[in-house]
């Protein structure tokens, strides 16, 4: 039997939504890379993606999957998780995580920076206040450190306390000893990371899935 695919259209128009270009062929991929997550079902829940081999040993995997279940990452102003998606929820997951090319406009790749440093701050600001206060850091800290063996957990704790400590003096450079920084805000984190080069850094590969193959711009067809 010849598989229906008249669904991409609508697709390819929420991808078209963030600057996410990807041809009818890219997304019959990405659809049975989805299957196989999903064991052929329409939906994918926590548990299909903590089966993926290649998140086994990365010390954020929590926080990885939880950003696929994360409405703050579906464009749509909305808080909360969901407790499984469909695939048009998981591609605009993996959008987050197309690279540029060299047609994207100055005013698309901007777009996609924000975009990214958002995705990324969703993850570590873990109950949606708008900051990422000194436990939720220092909890990525210590997993990042810890969970390598090369370091003991209180020495990752100091290490975070005293990275946070040089965030405050930095962002709030007039505070008191005894004032109390309340966290990362999104526009201190933006500041954090002004040097870096996002767009093309942040990428992710689940089951051959690999996002530097997706195509960022307008699509020419």
């Amino acid at each position: 039997m010849r598989t229906n695919y008249r669904w991409i259209s609508d697709v390819s128009s929420c991808c078209c939504l963030c600057f996410f270009s990807v041809s009818p062929e890219q997304i019959k991929n990405l659809h049975k890379r989805f299957q196989q997550l999903s064991d052929n079902e329409e939906t994918i829940s926590r548990e299909n993606l903590e089966k993926i081999p290649a998140l086994a040993n990365n010390p954020i995997r929590k926080q990885i999957i939880d950003a696929f279940f994360d409405k703050r990452n579906q464009h749509q102003n909305e808080v909360g998780a969901f407790q499984e998606i469909g695939f048009e929820q998981f591609l605009m997951v993996m959008s987050h995580f197309r690279p540029p090319t060299l047609k994207t406009t100055e005013e698309e790749r901007e777009a996609m920076r924000k975009e990214k440093l958002r995705f990324l701050f969703n993850m570590h600001d873990t109950d949606n206040d708008g900051t990422i206060t000194l436990e939720e850091y220092r909890k990525v800290v210590e997993e990042l450190l810890s969970k390598s063996g090369a370091i003991g957990l209180e020495a990752a704790k100091a290490i975070a306390d005293a990275a946070m400590l040089e965030v405050a003096s930095t962002n709030v450079p007039h505070m008191a000893p005894d004032d109390f920084y309340e966290g990362i805000t999104f526009e201190h984190f933006e500041q954090i990371l002004k040097g870096l080069e996002m767009e093309s850094r942040m990428h992710i590969r689940f089951l051959d899935v690999d996002t530097m193959t997706m195509r960022c711009g307008k699509s020419k067809s």
